[in-house]
């Protein structure tokens, strides 16, 4: 069979992916390894920024239904509570930040709802597809599979994890580091004598490593956290984790009730080389695998999506050149970087999880898309993320929202642009100041000035499309 994009992993990262393809007309077929999606809750809090994105691809009020607030950390001691531990500096929201706090909803939760919007817009995930091989020409990638029919693409996506069948073919490295030599056990199940109103942590003693439980939002589940030391191979058995908790706090082993989903790993930071080769890109975890520490894995997955997916869109359905495509490792490999360092620094306690991690700061200022016209701009610059707002009677997320560029003309006579732009007016906007701002599909501002005396040359590029 024939697609545009045939996408690697069904994964937070892929589904987004085919959500902003499916969105934007893209014939994309997602593929996947597993006969379902995964079962576990490894990565379960959404930033802010994610947050924003997810408002974008239409699936904010379904996460909002099935998820919650972190709650406070518990410390414990010899079965008594000995002290409130605050996970996360605290924010509140804003009219230009409507999401302040991180989000938490199960790995397996999010990806449930993504993948429900991904078949209301009539995208498709193939299970059981497991890749073997493929080669590239000129003009697309063929594809191969353990079982099934070859499938000819125009452009491939990894987004297949940090063990990448589609990476390593393609012989790209990873560079990084042991962020932790102590493994962790990580695992969902059911337990009882623990309220749900606490993240549960117990510090180390007599030799043990750190164990924390806590109540996943939404479900009746716990999250289980163990450190071992360094060497030791984990067992996930529901006997070794009822033996573990038991030992680590005051609970009987008995407590647990049941095992849902476990698994073991070794916190590491690495980054790929390069998240391009020819016609195939890599995203999520195939790019760069963080610790799980500040919850930045899947957050920064998630927005390699939503960069490469209006790119792909502008290309394929737009006519946009095909050199807007080398944008994407561009900008997102310095982000992914940058975004490594945090999720080091917080699993070492270097970092707080705060402002860094809500990943609201990040941009583009230094992008080859970026256009920055005036001479001493101050606040919002060209790159930066859009803010939302109002301005006139319009919320701007709400303007922003769907596969379009828009055009925020504070104060300022809008020029006529195509009509694939959307253009809000009005005379104030504190967050924004005065001037004209086009703001990507992505949130971002690609271009910003204070007359349109080069946005049309910016427009005639063709990005826009």
């Amino acid at each position: 069979m024939n697609t545009d994009v045939l996408v690697v992993g069904a994964g937070p990262t892929g589904l987004a992916l085919g959500i902003d393809l499916a969105r934007r007309g893209v014939d994309a077929l997602v593929v996947e390894k597993a006969d379902r999606l995964f079962p576990g809750s490894r990565g379960k809090g959404l930033q802010p920024r994610t947050m924003e994105v997810f408002d974008d691809l239409g699936v904010l009020d379904a996460i909002l239904a099935v998820g919650g607030t972190y709650p406070v950390g518990m410390v414990w001691q010899d079965g008594e509570r000995v002290g409130e531990h605050r996970m996360f500096d605290p924010a509140e929201a804003t009219e230009d930040s409507p999401y302040n706090a991180p989000w938490m909803v199960p790995q397996w939760r999010t990806q449930e709802v993504l993948f429900a919007r991904l078949e209301e817009l009539g995208g498709r995930v193939s299970f059981g597809r497991e890749v073997v091989g493929f080669e590239q020409d000129a003009d697309g990638v063929t594809v191969r599979f353990a079982a099934g029919a070859d499938v000819r693409a125009r452009y491939v996506v990894a987004a297949d994890g940090g063990r990448s069948v589609v990476r390593r073919t393609l012989g790209i490295g990873m560079t990084g580091e042991t962020v932790d030599p102590n493994p962790l056990l990580v695992a969902d199940v059911r337990i009882t004598g623990l309220d749900r109103d606490n993240w549960h942590v117990f510090p180390p003693r007599g030799g043990s490593g750190y164990l924390a439980i806590c109540p996943l939002a939404g479900t009746e589940d716990f999250q289980v956290v163990a450190q071992f030391p360094e060497g030791t191979q984990v067992d996930l058995s529901l006997d070794t984790i009822r033996a573990v908790v038991a030992a680590r706090s005051h609970l009987a082993a008995e407590s647990v009730t049941e095992v849902r989903w476990a698994s073991d790993f070794r916190p590491r930071a690495a980054l790929a080389d390069r998240f391009r080769s020819d016609r195939i890109f890599l995203a999520g975890d195939a790019a760069h695998v963080h610790s799980p520490a500040g919850g930045q894995g899947l957050n920064t997955s998630v927005q390699d999506a939503y960069n490469l997916g209006w790119k792909l869109g502008a290309v394929l359905r737009g006519g946009a050149p095909a050199a807007l495509l080398d944008s994407y490792e561009e900008e997102r490999r310095p982000i992914a970087a940058q975004m490594l360092g945090i999720s080091t620094g917080v699993h070492r306690g270097e970092v707080r999880r705060g402002e860094a991690t809500r990943q609201l700061g990040l941009g583009y200022r230094d992008s080859s898309l970026t256009e920055e016209t005036r001479t001493a701009p101050s606040g919002l610059r060209a790159g930066d993320r859009a803010p939302d707002g109002k301005l006139g009677d319009v919320r701007l997320f709400d303007a922003f929202r769907g596969p379009h560029w828009t055009l925020v003309a504070v104060g300022v006579e809008a020029p006529g642009l195509p009509e694939s732009v959307r253009v809000v007016t009005g005379e104030e906007q504190p967050s924004y100041g005065k001037g004209l701002f086009l703001v990507r599909p992505d949130g971002y501002v690609g271009w910003a000035g204070e007359d349109a005396s080069t946005l049309v040359g910016y427009v005639g590029r063709g990005v826009t499309r």
